[in-house]
C-alpha cells in the first residue's frame, strides 16, 4: 500500500494532537486536588490533610516509655505486633502438623549456564489437609551460598516464568543473578486467591478454618505472609542459599504483605516494599489518596474484620504504619513511591519512615533520611532506612530493582 506525503502529514498531525490531548489530560489530573471514587471524596491536597497525632511508637500500654533496646525487644515490640494482629492483619498461626519440600523441576545450566534453576513444591499439612506452594528459585553458579531476594508475586505467573522465555522487569531474574544474588518467587494466588469471593479457598479453608470464625483472624494478607515464612523454611535447607541474608520484596498489596511478613518473621534479613500505600507504608491518619474506608470497601478481605470499625474513625486506631516499619528494626527496610501514584500517598509513606526512626535510634543505626520528601529520582540508599521517589507509574521495575541491589550491597558488603 502506498502512502503519499499528504497522508503522512495528516497521520503525524493526528498523532501529535493525540499526544497533546493525553499530556493536557495528565496535567489536569495531576493538578486535581480531589477526586471521587466509590462514592467518596479522595483528597490530593496537602492543605486538606487533617491535623493528626500519631501513636507514640515508644509509649507502652502502661504509659511508660521505652528507654533502651531491652525495653523494646522484651516489652513494646510484642505490644505493637499484637495491636496490628488484633486490629489490622489478624493473628498469624504459628503451628502446623508437618512440612516437606519437593524439587519438581531442575536445570543446572539455566540462563546459559549462569544459574541453577529449581522449581520447588513447599507442601504444608495441618489437620489432615495440605496446601502446595510452588516456588521458582534461581541461584548463581559457582558463588557458594548466595544472598537472596524473595518476591511475593501479586501479578501473573508470566512475570516469574522459570523458562525465561518471557521476561519482565517486575522480576528481572537475570539482572539479579548477574549481581551475585539468588532470586525466588511464589504467587499469592497459590496461597489465597486474590478475590473477595474465593480468597478462603486456600490456606484458610484447608489449614486454618478457625481463622475465618473470629474478628481478629487472619485473612488474605496474613495468609500470604504466612506462606512467605513457609518458603523461608525451605531456604534453610538449601545449601546454595545464604539463609541469613534473605530479603523479602513485594509491590502494592505484595508490598503490604512484605512489611507484615518482615515484621512477623525476623529471619528475613531486610524488607523491600514498593508502592504499598494504604495499610502498607503510608500513614493512615493523613487521609490522603486511598483511605482505610476505601481500601476496606474494595479489599476488605485482605484484613481482619476488626479493621472495618476504623473506616470512618481512623484516629481511634491504636496503631499507624510507622509502627509497623519500626517493628522491623534493627533490620534494614526500603520503601518506594512513584510520581504518578498519588493514590499511595508518597509524602505519607516517607513520613512513616521518619516516624519509625526512634526505634532504629535505640539500636544506634544510622539513617540518612532527610527532613522532607526527597526530590524525584534521588534515592536514599546508604542508610539503615532506604527510600526512593521515582518517575513513573504504580509498578515494580528495573529502576527499583537496581536500587534494591545497591541497598543490599551496602548492608551485606
Amino acid at each position: 500500500m502506498l502512502i503519499n506525503t499528504a497522508s503522512i502529514k495528516r497521520i503525524n498531525k493526528a498523532f501529535l494532537l493525540t499526544i497533546l490531548f493525553c499530556f493536557v489530560a495528565f496535567l489536569r489530573s495531576s493538578a486535581q486536588k480531589t477526586d471521587k471514587f466509590m462514592g467518596e471524596i479522595v483528597n490530593y491536597d496537602e492543605e486538606s490533610v487533617p491535623d493528626y497525632t500519631l501513636p507514640d511508637v515508644l509509649k507502652m500500654k502502661n504509659g511508660k516509655f521505652v528507654k533502651n533496646v531491652a525495653d523494646w525487644e522484651k516489652k513494646r515490640r510484642a505490644e505493637v505486633l499484637n495491636l496490628f494482629e488484633e486490629h489490622v492483619y489478624g493473628r498469624m498461626p504459628k503451628a502446623f502438623d508437618s512440612i516437606r519440600f519437593e524439587v519438581s523441576k531442575e536445570d543446572q545450566n539455566a540462563m546459559g549456564g549462569r544459574a541453577h534453576l529449581k522449581e520447588i513444591a513447599v507442601i504444608v499439612w495441618n489437620k489432615g489437609n495440605s496446601i502446595n506452594i510452588p516456588v521458582v528459585l534461581f541461584t548463581p553458579k559457582g558463588k557458594g551460598p548466595a544472598p537472596l531476594f524473595l518476591l511475593i508475586n501479586n501479578r501473573s505467573k508470566r512475570n516469574t516464568d522459570p523458562t525465561r522465555e518471557r521476561k519482565s522487569t517486575f522480576w528481572p531474574a537475570e539482572t539479579v543473578i548477574d549481581s551475585g544474588y539468588a532470586i525466588a518467587a511464589f504467587n499469592i494466588n497459590d496461597v489465597a486467591p486474590d478475590n473477595k469471593e474465593n480468597y478462603r479457598n486456600g490456606v484458610l479453608n484447608l489449614l486454618y478454618p478457625e481463622q475465618l470464625e473470629t474478628s481478629d483472624g487472619m485473612r488474605a494478607i496474613g495468609a500470604w505472609a504466612w506462606a512467605a515464612s513457609r518458603v523461608m523454611d525451605y531456604f534453610k535447607t538449601d545449601k546454595e542459599v545464604d539463609f541469613k541474608r534473605v530479603a523479602i520484596v513485594g509491590h502494592s498489596r505484595g508490598g503490604k504483605t512484605a512489611l507484615w511478613a518482615g515484621a512477623q518473621d525476623q529471619r528475613f534479613a531486610m524488607v523491600f516494599s514498593s508502592c504499598s500505600g494504604s495499610t502498607g507504608a503510608s500513614l493512615a491518619r493523613r487521609q490522603y489518596g486511598e483511605t482505610i474506608s476505601l481500601i476496606n470497601k474494595q479489599f476488605g478481605y485482605w484484613f481482619n474484620d476488626n479493621y472495618k470499625q476504623y473506616s470512618k474513625n481512623v484516629n481511634s486506631l491504636p496503631v499507624d504504619q510507622h509502627m509497623l516499619i519500626a517493628s522491623i528494626a534493627p533490620r534494614p527496610v526500603y520503601t518506594t513511591n512513584a510520581t504518578l501514584d498519588r493514590w499511595a500517598d508518597p509524602r505519607g509513606s516517607y513520613l512513616a519512615l521518619l516516624n519509625a526512626r526512634p526505634v532504629y535510634d535505640l539500636y544506634k543505626k544510622r539513617s540518612a533520611l532527610v527532613p522532607d520528601l526527597p526530590s524525584v529520582n534521588s534515592p536514599i540508599v546508604n542508610s539503615i532506612i532506604g527510600y526512593h521517589y521515582r518517575e513513573g507509574i504504580h509498578d515494580l521495575n528495573a529502576y527499583d530493582w537496581e536500587k534494591f541491589i545497591r541497598f543490599a550491597n551496602f548492608h551485606y558488603n
